[in-house]
């Protein structure tokens, strides 16, 4: 009986080394995102779900501190190295950081960029991400309807050499196709409500007559409409659009204060974004690039994005 015991148990030991590792197994996962709004809050939070929803999904998560925080980000890349993660999803803050993703990729760690590609860096497996250059079109589809011929607008810049955020720019323009408008001032805001507001002050401190004001993202407009109250403006004079649809866009809407913004789905991106991370890990077919599309709010639809 005992010897029978001693080979079952030497046969199970066998079978189970022979067996590969159980789907239960956790696969760490990393996401990093760029800095504490609500739109990269819900992004965090639908990586998480998702996760969750996937046993086999170990994911860690980390943040920087600013949109400019480009020292924080490559840390944090370099923590995830350390940690063993054996995929990455990054929202990259500056092309600055492509160095040290090279580190990760040589570590053999899949990289999912999203939000926001880096210009000629070859070592993405894929990127998650709204069409930014749609995204400006939109913009200025919607501005071509209210403004004419020959009106001054001004444009709050994001972080110039941020590819999304600079394709906002140049969709916008062409949102305008063959209306010439006056681009009378601009300015970056790295995506502040603070330079939002002196950025905006500036503008309108020199052209009072100021027909639009163009974000390229969410946090400078509410900077934008404390701009145009201390100039004594009302909300009817300047038409105010945004892209994000974040960070008190959604109330200023509903207060007559902004006019439209574009709206993207930071949700999807976070979920995509982990998903195609663990495709990516388990040697499944990816899409290059996936769209997680964007649409335009106004206060016809606002109750949509609440």
């Amino acid at each position: 009986m005992r010897l029978q015991l001693r080979l079952l148990g030497g046969l199970a030991i066998a079978v189970a080394l022979a067996l590969p590792a159980h789907a239960a197994d956790k696969v760490k996962i990393g996401l990093i995102t760029k800095f504490p709004v609500p739109f990269y809050s819900t992004m965090e939070e639908a990586a998480k779900k998702y996760a969750a929803a996937h046993p086999e999904i170990e994911l860690v998560t980390g943040q920087g501190q600013a949109a400019t925080d480009i020292e924080g980000q490559i840390a944090l890349i370099e923590s995830m190295i350390t940690q063993g993660v054996k995929g990455m999803a990054i929202t990259p803050v500056d092309p600055t950081v492509a160095p040290a993703l090279d580190k990760a990729v040589a570590a053999g760690i899949k990289v999912v960029l999203v939000d926001n590609s880096i210009p000629n860096w070859k070592g993405a497996t894929a990127l998650v991400s709204t069409n930014n250059l749609n995204g400006g079109k939109i913009a200025g589809e919607y501005l071509k309807t209210v403004l004419k011929s020959g009106d001054k607008i001004g444009i709050l810049q994001g972080v110039p050499g941020v590819p999304a955020l600079d394709d906002r720019v140049t969709g916008m323009m062409q949102g305008l196709g063959d209306l010439k408008v006056d681009v009378v001032g601009k300015g970056a805001t790295n995506c502040t409500l603070e330079l939002g507001t002196s950025v905006a002050e500036d503008i309108l401190t020199a052209h009072p007559d100021l027909k639009a004001i163009y974000s390229a993202c969410g946090p400078p407009i509410p900077g934008a409409v404390k701009a145009i109250s201390n100039a004594g403006i009302a909300n009817d004079k300047i038409i105010l659009v945004g892209f994000d649809a974040c960070c008190g866009e959604i109330e200023a809407i509903k207060s007559g204060a902004e006019d439209a913004s574009v709206a993207q789905f930071p949700a999807k991106m976070g979920e995509l974004g982990i998903d195609t991370v663990a495709k990516a890990i388990r040697g499944e077919a990816v899409n290059v690039n996936v769209d997680t599309g964007a649409g335009l709010v106004t206060l016809k639809n606002v109750k949509d994005f609440e």
